[in-house]
């Protein structure tokens, strides 16, 4: 007779990068969400999430499955995933011991004046955050990790949220697709028109991506090339 196989268990590892990755993931997702840009100033470097639930049209599937995620006790899905870190941290160092500053709050408080500037499509008091202040080491794994849990549309489909005044000199390149869907941004008015993807064909890439239908990969292709150059 035969002797069955013998399974081999894989060690876990708690210091592999997914599991640390998962940690500060995990421990984002415990915190309570709470308005956009949060009341008070805090000094931290972090991780955040930021949540929608208004009434465009095309986030429709997004604000049905958090709502089905929130009666069930689930995670409910981000629409944008991003980071904070020191400003030593952008220039190659860690900047270890030393005070990040308000470059989390500051990233928030820069997301809520975005939306601001969007009024003909979203209004600010539809969406909340939740945040984490995070060493600064581990933030970009944390920031990597939720967008791989979560794919949240901004991130993935609809580039530019995250994008500062490229300044004077630089308008020549073209609006981002968020800025397309979305527009209002004074600096953003002032690039050329983006020429790739009409409004409309972005609205309706967006609301494909959410049910989980084929997108034309030169959006996904797009967003991926901006994927960080927010920060």
């Amino acid at each position: 007779m035969a002797k069955p196989e013998i399974r081999i268990e894989r060690p876990y590892n708690p210091l592999a990068k997914e599991n640390l990755g998962k940690s500060v993931a995990d421990a984002l997702l415990e915190r309570k969400f709470g308005p956009l840009p949060p009341p008070e100033r805090f000094i931290a470097a972090g991780v955040y999430a930021i949540y929608y639930n208004g009434p465009f049209e095309a986030y429709s599937p997004l604000i049905q499955k958090n709502r089905i995620a929130a009666r069930r006790g689930l995670a409910q899905t981000p629409i944008y995933i991003g980071k904070a870190v020191p400003a030593g941290a952008r220039k190659g160092g860690f900047g270890l011991g030393s005070s990040p500053g308000l470059v989390l709050y500051n990233r928030l408080a820069e997301h809520a004046d975005t939306i601001r500037e969007a009024e003909s499509t979203l209004i600010l008091e539809h969406f909340r955050c939740r945040y984490i202040a995070v060493e600064d080491i581990w933030i970009p794994l944390g920031e990597s990790m939720l967008i791989e849990m979560f794919s949240p549309v901004w991130n993935k489909l609809l580039d530019g949220f995250g994008n500062h005044d490229p300044g004077k000199g630089r308008y020549r390149q073209q609006r981002s697709f968020w800025d397309t869907v979305h527009p209002g941004r004074l600096w953003a008015e002032k690039c050329a028109e983006n020429t790739l993807k009409t409004r409309n064909e972005l609205i309706a890439a967006c609301g494909a991506y959410l049910l989980g239908k084929p997108v034309d990969k030169q959006i996904l292709e797009v967003a991926s090339g901006q994927q960080g150059a927010s920060e």
